[in-house]
């Protein structure tokens, strides 16, 4: 099963691809995490990327799109994966067809994530993310067993640079220019789906469930 996930920075996406990890039993796919494993494990892709970055130029789609080639072809993913955070943009997302046609693979699910700009704002303001695993909570709604602590590895949550309201206003912007039109892409293929990011995790988390199992 080929899930990919859509919806604003801050809408919930991450924490729902991890519960539906959990429950589906196939990988939770985030491009950020790809980046990071192959920039630290110095891969020949993660030196390609790191070229341009040094530079302060994006990096190109083609690049990203043979990272994510690259995951997918890692043995976990072979029964199916949560993407999150990829495609960004129309031609990532017509790549990403074309790869998975040439693996026999199809996207199955598309789940956007609805939430409104205002709230999405408040919410991130709030947001914590541990500095080890990237598992994400929040100081209101999605506390941790231990103030500050991660349930899952133990270490430091913190707050990231790009939760200010600023930056989050901003990240917004790009989003409604860039990633949106994808909604309209997913649903001229029937395959858009919409949960409400501001439902309790567990509430968005059936939705999904109730979704694919019918």
């Amino acid at each position: 099963m080929n899930i990919v996930l859509l919806g604003a920075p801050g809408s919930g996406k991450g924490t729902l691809a991890s519960r539906l990890e959990e429950r589906l039993h196939i990988p939770h796919i985030a491009t950020g995490d790809i980046f990071r494993f192959n920039l630290k494990n110095n891969t020949e892709l993660g030196k390609l990327a790191k070229s341009y970055i040094d530079k302060g130029e994006l990096v190109p789609d083609d690049v990203t799109c043979n990272m994510v080639r690259d995951r997918f072809g890692k043995q976990d993913a072979k029964e199916g994966f949560i993407l999150d955070g990829f495609p960004r943009t129309i031609p990532q997302a017509t790549e990403l067809d074309k790869m998975l046609k040439e693996m026999g693979r199809k996207i199955d699910y598309v789940f956007l994530v609805q939430a409104d700009d205002e709230r999405i704002v408040k919410r991130m303001g709030g947001r914590r993310v541990c500095k080890n695993c990237g598992e994400v909570y929040h100081v209101e709604t999605l506390k941790p067993k231990v103030d500050g602590i991660c349930d899952k590895c133990g270490s430091e949550l913190v707050q990231r640079d790009d939760d200010n309201e600023n930056v989050v206003k901003d990240r917004l912007k790009v989003y409604h220019e860039q990633t949106a039109p994808l909604i309209d892409y997913y649903k001229n293929q029937n395959l858009v789906h919409e949960v409400d990011g501001f439902a309790t995790v567990e509430e968005v988390t059936n939705s999904a469930l109730n979704i694919i199992n019918r």
